[in-house]
């Protein structure tokens, strides 16, 4: 019976000396070293920013008039280099076209005749109220700037000479005055309502227009643009 017992605790105390030095070993044996890779961070994507858009320049306004309100075509008398105003009147800046008529009184009107002086030509009639009440302030510019070699002239269109040398010499008119009895020089030149104002320089050019029954201020205003140096007073 106590060899019995004694292999009992033999077998206990080895199998407790076995398991111990299982531990031990499980204890001494150095854990394996697991590496972690971080996740790569997410790229980050850049909205496009556009490019900004150059501000248009403002394009120049032509000035506009009710009748009898005149519109103008001021604006191309600019120095070169210099910035200039588009004008609603297709002749200004060019070039003035050919004119020859029949003169009130006799002869004849040629304005390739008065080239090396700046001429004020008026599209009018006798019909025309805005027209008739220009007359007295022409004559006045007439006479007081003679003198720089302003040339005034007016075309009658659709008139006869009956119908406009009493006009004329009831006014004490001092410019010549035109025919265009059948309307094509006023065609010609683009006068498509009365009364049309052009002011032509010495060189020949058309340098400012007017259209509708105009004040002795935008007569000065175009008659500055041809009498360079000149200060025009209403």
């Amino acid at each position: 019976m106590r060899s019995f017992l004694a292999i009992l605790l033999g077998l206990a105390v080895g199998i407790g000396a076995a398991v111990g030095l299982g531990a031990a070993v499980i204890a001494l044996t150095p854990a394996p070293t697991v590496r972690v890779t971080p996740a790569p961070p997410a790229a980050s994507v850049a909205s496009p920013v556009p490019a900004a858009s150059p501000v248009p320049a403002a394009s120049p306004v032509p000035a506009v008039g009710a009748t009898p309100a005149a519109v103008s075509g001021t604006g191309t008398t600019t120095a070169p280099g210099a910035s200039q105003t588009t004008s609603p009147f297709p002749l200004v800046g060019r070039p003035a076209p050919a004119l020859m008529a029949p003169q009130v009184g006799g002869g004849t009107i040629d304005l390739a005749a008065l080239r090396g002086r700046p001429v004020w030509l008026v599209f009018t009639g006798t019909y025309c109220p805005p027209c008739r009440d220009e007359y007295p302030v022409m004559n006045g510019f007439a006479a007081r700037y003679a003198a720089t070699g302003l040339v005034v002239l007016a075309i009658h269109v659709r008139e006869g000479e009956q119908t406009v040398a009493p006009f004329v010499t009831s006014l004490n008119v001092v410019f010549p005055v035109g025919l265009d009895q059948d309307g094509s020089r006023a065609r010609a030149w683009d006068a498509v309502a009365l009364p049309i104002h052009y002011f032509i320089d010495a060189q020949g050019v058309v340098r400012d227009a007017a259209i509708g029954g105009i004040g002795p201020d935008q007569m000065a205003q175009g008659l500055e643009s041809i009498l360079p140096g000149v200060t025009v007073t209403p």
